[in-house]
């Protein structure tokens, strides 16, 4: 029985790559074919639309842009969802609102599915050595079945209990993440309006307690001026005004993130959403420039 894989954006592909490399059988569709070729070469099936994927797949992981997309994809709304997903095992990998993956799993079960949340800890270089962190939520059979077809891109997994208690996890490390880059950030841009050696300050922290896989991952890019992407500053704004959302929802302060949350607003704004999140560095020269010129 096929795997199913839709969604091959900047995490979807190398994780779909990973795992046809280890052998999984992997029938794949994306909205944009051309992303496909990779995923043929290596030696997945590619189908012509979604339905094909779930006509030959046991298991379909998703990894679109966002709730509209996975829609368009399950065909949710219309007579063609049952014919979808019963029967099958649905494992949505991306990050989604709390909400609308606990509807989500209603729809699936009752069509005769199994639904399983699966976001990842991460950026396209971990996707790429299949060394992202999954954290998984749903029923206690579904879970089981589909973590060690994961464990190609995955060396770590973790049970959240129900859906959506592994969205909410996410959203707690991406919380510190989010806070983690832009503080980083921050800290170049002080630095460089300093005129202070930034190439030093990258080896003092590399040195120091506060040394960390992103900071050595993220200061260098900042060193360089490289907005390549590895986590897109666009896709950093959707994940915050999750949290935040989340955080109101529940009563609990989120000042930091708050702060983060405006300064990529204006990052994408200024139409870097489409760079990497250390782009967050425009945002903060604009403020700076702005206060000079004021």
């Amino acid at each position: 029985m096929y795997v199913g894989f839709v969604g091959l954006g900047v995490m979807g592909r190398p994780m779909a790559l990973n795992l046809v490399r280890a052998g999984t059988p992997l029938v794949v569709w994306n909205r944009t074919p051309g992303r496909c070729d990779p995923l043929r070469a290596a030696g997945a099936e590619v189908a012509a639309s979604p339905a094909e994927v779930f006509g030959r797949a046991g298991t379909v992981i998703l990894m679109p842009a966002d709730e509209a997309a996975t829609d368009a994809v399950l065909g949710r709304g219309t007579p063609d969802f049952t014919a979808r997903v019963a029967g099958r095992t649905v494992v949505h990998m991306g990050t989604i609102a709390p909400e609308y993956s606990g509807g989500l799993q209603d729809d699936v079960r009752a069509a005769g599915g199994r639904y399983v949340e699966a976001p990842v800890s991460g950026s396209r270089i971990p996707a790429e050595q299949g060394r992202l962190v999954s954290m998984l939520a749903g029923d206690e059979d579904a879970v089981a079945a589909v973590r060690p077809l994961l464990a190609p891109v995955s060396h770590e997994t973790f049970d959240c209990g129900p859906v959506p208690g592994a969205l909410l996890m996410k959203f707690a490390v991406n919380l510190f993440l989010i806070t983690l880059v832009t503080g980083l950030t921050e800290a170049f841009h002080f630095a460089d309006r300093l005129a202070l050696d930034r190439a030093l300050l990258r080896d003092v922290l590399d040195a120091g307690p506060m040394a960390s896989s992103v900071s050595r991952m993220k200061a260098p890019k900042l060193l360089s001026r490289d907005f390549a992407v590895q986590a897109g500053a666009a896709d950093v704004l959707k994940n915050n005004r999750l949290i935040s959302e989340a955080a109101r929802k529940a009563g609990v302060a989120s000042p930091l993130l708050d702060v983060c949350h405006a300064l990529y607003d204006e990052t994408v704004a200024q139409g870097h959403g489409g760079e990497d999140m250390v782009a967050v560095l425009r945002a903060l020269e604009a403020r700076t420039a702005g206060r000079a010129s004021g």
